[in-house]
């Protein structure tokens, strides 16, 4: 199986740029009500994922006030734990293994460029319809 089949393309992904300000990512993420976002450079790189916490973290222990969010560059948050990106070529058990502790898998190509995600529930479904054709089959 070849994992191009649950990848959710970067033109249907909300993500942030390492430029933006801590207001722009908060309010992304508030929108698509996310809790975890893939972060990339200008240039289609994927850098990272921040979380949530990654954001409240830094607003606690740097003393941002919520008025000064917009000047606060999202290049200053630590970010506690990155998702690990896979490439394109990547094999399922591969994957799978990298999903069983992601939310999503980055999928990058040969030059590093972000080119979508896989949703762990994308996987875990295609298990879910496999097993249960497997059980209609053996009825």
């Amino acid at each position: 199986m070849n994992l191009l089949f649950f990848l959710t393309p970067k033109q249907d992904v909300a993500f942030l740029y390492e430029d933006f300000t801590l207001r722009q990512a908060l309010e992304k993420m508030e929108y698509h009500r996310y809790s975890t976002i893939p972060v990339l450079s200008r240039n289609g790189e994927y850098i990272g994922s921040v979380t949530e916490g990654d954001l409240l973290w830094a607003i606690k222990n740097q003393g941002i006030r919520l008025e000064d969010a917009s000047s606060v560059s999202l290049r200053s948050v630590p970010r506690k734990r990155d998702y690990k990106a896979v490439p394109v070529t990547t094999r399922m058990e591969h994957l799978v293994a990298a999903a069983m502790t992601q939310n999503f898998v980055p999928v990058v190509d040969d030059k590093k460029s972000f080119i979508g995600l896989i949703k762990r529930n994308a996987i875990i479904q295609y298990c879910y319809d496999q097993y249960k054709n497997s059980q209609s089959a053996s009825v």
